[in-house]
């Protein structure tokens, strides 16, 4: 037992010495939607590299962290190398040494560097970039898959996934920049395996495909647009539809037609902040030409949820109207995901819980700028029993799979074609027989619960 002990520590030594941070450098790089993003670099003592980008999202709440950028003309000001300069010449001094195995450590480090306020003089761009590569790295140097370093032995949820159908903001001439907002979704949920799931969401969108170029002329491609998870979405322009409701009618058409009623729905980010207007409370050009009071947008979200199969509503109403969110949870009886209103950060998470605001959080590690950060706002949403929903709209790539894996996520935004679906596909085949797929009792709401044992189904 001594000489087994003994070669346990040697082991414990030499693991521990390969996972010590030798280097750590950034770059700026192009993001998938062709801007700025910060790239970070951590390389280990065994040789093992992490590489991780950080970029702003299409839409950007007011309580996100502060991103750091250039200014100026060059890159319409958006270029960050003021960020990559903050990696190279202060962040990547102090981590060198630390253990990279050590997240809590290394990204607290980095928070704290130079006294308070740090994350606002280095750039949560910096900070979210060397964080995740750090985690990367670490997960390397391991020799373990990314979702197996971020959850262990009990990461083995595979979550509810979606592709993207419609896109576009301008279509009822509202003359204001709404992000390419509301963007709806067909999500498979009542399946056994993610695989089969993917598999019946392929048969509607080829269905989906067919219908939008014979009904409004357009072609899609399949093939990643803006980023990596939301791809296929159609654009339409102004005079097209006359309301979403059409819109609505054709992807219900379209369930039934591949006989899924009850086994598919429909996923939508709305974004609704980018339509509200504070100075009159009201909202306008939001499926439609009519605006909308307060009372009337939470009306319109119950009808939605009523009368259409939607499953997952996220950001229904502004970013700061906990109560409306809290109401439309109630009422809905359906998924609400708060994005801007929560922005990942575990004190307006934990606002939202007070007030039964939403049932589930978007996650976007680079809204709070660290991954324990954002960890620590996970362990809060699981504790009071929200879901999270994980979203790679930050350059998080392909890492958004492990991520979600990782925490066992139950949905997650789009994902279930390309090179998401395919390494999804790749953790289902590693878990072998512990795989697991969300299904249906992984949706938030009332509506998928039973009745009798209050319990998901």
């Amino acid at each position: 037992r001594k000489e087994s002990s003994a070669a346990s520590d040697v082991y414990k030594r030499q693991n521990m010495k390969g996972t010590i941070i030798r280097q750590v450098y950034a770059r700026q790089v192009f993001s998938g939607r062709g801007h700025p993003a910060v790239e970070a670099t951590v390389v280990t003592e065994n040789g093992a590299v992490g590489t991780a980008q950080c970029t702003a999202g299409m839409s950007i709440g007011t309580h996100e962290i502060h991103f750091e950028y250039d200014g100026g003309t060059k890159w319409r000001g958006v270029g960050v190398m003021n960020a990559v300069h903050a990696v190279n010449e202060q962040i990547a001094p102090a981590l060198l040494g630390m253990d990279a195995t050590r997240q809590f450590e290394i990204d607290h480090t980095m928070i704290n560097l130079g006294g308070p306020g740090a994350k606002l003089r280095l750039g949560g761009n910096a900070v979210g970039a060397v964080s995740a590569a750090v985690l990367k790295a670490a997960s390397e140097a391991l020799h373990i898959p990314l979702y197996q370093h971020i959850g262990g032995a009990r990461a083995v949820t595979l979550p509810c996934a979606a592709f993207g159908a419609v896109t576009g903001s301008n279509r009822y001439s509202a003359g204001i920049a709404a992000a390419t907002k509301p963007t709806y979704s067909f999500i498979a949920y009542d399946f056994p395996t993610f695989s089969e799931a993917c598999y019946a969401l392929w048969r509607v969108a080829t269905r989906w495909d067919t219908f939008v170029q014979n009904r409004w002329g357009f072609k899609n491609s399949r093939q990643p647009s803006d980023f990596y998870t939301c791809t296929g979405f159609v654009c339409i322009p102004p005079g097209v539809v006359e309301s979403d409701r059409e819109i609505w009618d054709h992807m219900a058409e379209m369930i039934a037609q591949c006989g899924y009623e009850g086994k598919m729905g429909f996923q939508v980010d709305m974004a609704a902040d980018t339509y509200y207007e504070k100075d009159t409370d009201t909202y306008f050009g939001l499926f439609n030409s009519i605006r909308r009071s307060r009372d009337e947008q939470i009306g319109m979200c119950e009808e939605m949820a009523r009368e259409y199969p939607f499953v997952i509503m996220e950001d229904p109403l502004n970013e700061n109207d906990f109560e409306g969110h809290a109401i439309l949870a109630e009422k809905t009886g359906i998924q609400i995901v708060g994005d801007d209103l929560f922005s990942t950060n575990t004190e307006r998470v934990l606002c939202g819980i007070r007030q039964k605001s939403c049932n589930t959080v978007l996650l976007k590690v680079n809204q709070i700028g660290t991954i324990t950060e954002s960890l620590e706002m996970i362990e809060l949403a699981n504790q009071c029993g929200y879901g999270v929903m994980p979203c790679s709209s930050r350059g998080e790539s392909i890492d958004i799979c492990d991520y979600s894996v990782g925490i066992n996520a139950t949905t997650i935004r789009e994902s279930c074609f390309g090179t998401p679906a395919n390494r999804f596909l790749q953790i289902e085949r590693e878990l072998g027989s512990r795989a697991r797929f969300a299904g249906k009792r992984g949706l938030k709401g009332a509506r998928f619960h039973s009745e009798k044992s209050g319990v998901s189904i």
